[in-house]
């Protein structure tokens, strides 16, 4: 993890006068990667998959969202691995149960960490809201993505890692995007 990240990260907190949460995940677009950073200092590195297209916090854009966000909403906490999700509701069934043309999106699978952004104007307001957009940390029925931009705009997990990634997050915890 790169020290120029963690401090923008600190320094976007000073600006926006907002108190850095002691747990946070820090995502790299051009990485693609998301640590968790704990209370003790340790760090956890997950490989994710970003937007597909350009990073982009506008409406409608397809773009991952930088900036500082706070994960809002935790849905998913019983779910099975691999479980489908459609607007947020559990399907009760794995994606492996879907058909095959319902498995070329990329679906919500196993838990969501629905995102809401903290910067007015630029991933939080008007045609740039990270929550209404539903930017969120999921997992996918495309883990042989994982590692390369892929996703809609949200950001990607392994079933597995998405699930331990869940449990050790809690809601308001900070999630700060970089585009480095």
């Amino acid at each position: 993890m790169s020290s120029k990240i963690i401090e923008s990260y600190s320094d976007t907190c000073k600006r926006l006068n907002i108190k850095p949460t002691a747990r946070h995940a820090v995502v790299s677009i051009e990485k693609q990667t998301l640590t968790l950073i704990t209370e003790s200092g340790e760090t956890r590195t997950f490989t994710v998959s970003t937007s597909k297209n350009p990073p982009s916090c506008l409406q409608d854009s397809g773009g991952t969202p930088n900036g500082l966000h706070r994960i809002k909403t935790k849905i998913g906490e019983n779910a099975s691995l691999g479980e489908v999700f459609k607007s947020r509701v559990p399907q009760n069934r794995p994606y492996w149960e879907f058909s095959e043309e319902e498995q070329t999106s990329n679906l919500i699978t196993t838990r969501i960490l629905w995102l809401d952004g903290l910067e007015a104007n630029k991933n939080k307001g008007d045609n740039c809201d990270s929550y209404q957009r539903y930017i969120y940390i999921h997992g996918t029925n495309h883990e042989d993505r994982i590692g390369r931009p892929a996703s809609g705009g949200c950001v990607v997990l392994k079933n597995q890692e998405v699930i331990e990634l869940f449990d050790l997050l809690c809601e308001s915890d900070h999630v700060y995007i970089s585009l480095s």
